[in-house]
């Protein structure tokens, strides 16, 4: 009997068309700066609900894009809630700006509008211009938009959503609307919603990002940067005689540098990947819907030793993850070990994420910080295997694995 193949946390789903997508880009003339750009950027537009959406390197890229766009600065500050990935808060540093960083609910790993005021006001205590929140959506799940919107209008403040786990994810509101993840719909008009294409979130591109926002002078701005600086509408032009010929027609060689911005451009051969994998958004986010809900059904026996995150009551998640929560003190398991006896059986699982405030940069620059929601969620987090292509058997293979692993007696593991 050959054995059972090996289930990593995520994995992208490439089909036929994908690849067809790829291929055709190649075959054509343009490999980079060309329309299969244009055509994924008008896509995503569409289905978030924005005016604008502007693709670019990767999710890094396009929170630094958006912080950029903003104008953020030394003196500033940015409310990053620790428990996310480095390039929340690294992006806010990429511009000089300061992170305050706010706790989380420990059930839910996402910020509130309670930590967010905390996380100001200790921002405020040290002299700093708290510019903007970075509100960040955990596996799928949305973090308070409405409410974190309305502070972020009452505080005359920007918002960065970073969206890179949420693709597809929506809130329904009181009155029944269903609002994409991406739209803008909540909060200030300076609001920006940041996305990735990694091989392991919902949609690939290989790497990839982009940046959506209704604003139209942040989306221009957004393209400058992404492209060195260099504008070429000639109604941004500054030098009139080296820009026009006599008659007053822009010269065609012709831009202009403002400020320096970066090469954070995405490529035709990403963007026809992603375009041609936005296409099958709905079919992954229904796949990943299902699976969590065996999960949540296949782990019920192991409660309370382990349990799925708590859902939140106004997100319909597209999720990214299964970030399930094991007391491992209570099961006398290191997770080290619980780990590598999974992997042993052929299970990949992985921690999201270690807080970022314990990293050695930020404790020497702010010292260290009590956020005890985020220690929480650490102590006990671990990410089991999730993407499209999981057969339903695969759940209970990962669930009954993980039982043996955490030394649960047979009466009590699933089925």
């Amino acid at each position: 009997m050959s054995p059972l193949p090996f289930l990593p946390y995520g994995r992208q789903d490439i089909d036929q068309a994908d690849i067809d997508a790829v291929t055709a880009v190649l075959r054509g003339d343009w490999l980079t700066q060309g329309p299969t750009v244009e055509a994924f950027e008008r896509a995503l537009a569409g289905r978030t609900q924005a005016t604008h959406a502007v693709a670019c390197a990767n999710g890094t890229a396009a929170l630094h894009l958006a912080c950029l766009a903003l104008g953020l600065g030394p003196g500033d500050a940015v409310v990053v809630p620790s428990v996310t990935f480095l390039a929340t808060a690294n992006a806010a540093r990429y511009v000089g700006a300061e992170v305050a960083f706010a706790d989380v609910d420990p059930a839910t790993s996402l910020m509130g509008p309670e930590q967010a005021e905390a996380a100001i006001a200790r921002a405020e205590a040290a002299g700093w211009r708290v510019r903007a929140l970075a509100p960040v959506h955990f596996a799928g799940q949305t973090a308070d938009r409405a409410a974190l919107g309305a502070l972020a209008v009452a505080r005359g403040l920007a918002i960065i959503e970073d969206a890179c786990h949420a693709i597809g994810s929506a809130d329904v509101t009181a009155d029944g609307r269903v609002v994409p993840v991406g739209s803008g719909a909540f909060g200030p008009s300076a609001a920006m919603t940041a996305f990735s294409f990694h091989p392991v979130k919902t949609i690939a591109a290989g790497e990839g990002g982009a940046v959506t926002t209704n604003d139209p002078g942040l989306a221009a701005r957004l393209r400058r940067f992404r492209n060195h600086g260099m504008e070429r509408d000639p109604a941004g032009f500054e030098d009139h005689g080296a820009a026009f010929d006599n008659d007053g027609t822009a010269n065609p060689w012709y831009y202009e540098m403002a400020e320096p911005g970066f090469n954070h451009r995405l490529t035709d051969i990403q963007s026809a990947l992603a375009l041609s994998q936005l296409a099958r958004l709905d079919t992954f986010v229904a796949r990943r819907r299902h699976l969590m809900d065996l999960y949540a059904s296949r782990l019920a026996p192991l409660s309370p030793l382990v349990r799925p995150a708590a859902r939140v009551p106004w997100c319909r998640p597209a999720w990214h993850l299964c970030a399930v929560r094991i007391d491992f003190a209570a099961a006398g398991r290191p997770r080290a070990r619980v780990m590598a006896e999974l992997r042993a059986r052929g299970i990949g699982t992985q921690v999201h994420y270690i807080p970022v405030h314990r990293q050695p940069y930020w404790r020497r620059r702010y010292g260290a910080l009590a956020l005890g929601g985020a220690e929480e969620h650490y102590a006990q987090t671990l990410s089991l295997p999730l993407f499209p292509a999981m057969a339903d058997a695969d759940v209970d293979r990962v669930v009954a694995a993980l039982a043996e692993a955490l030394g649960i007696p047979p009466s009590a593991k699933p089925g």
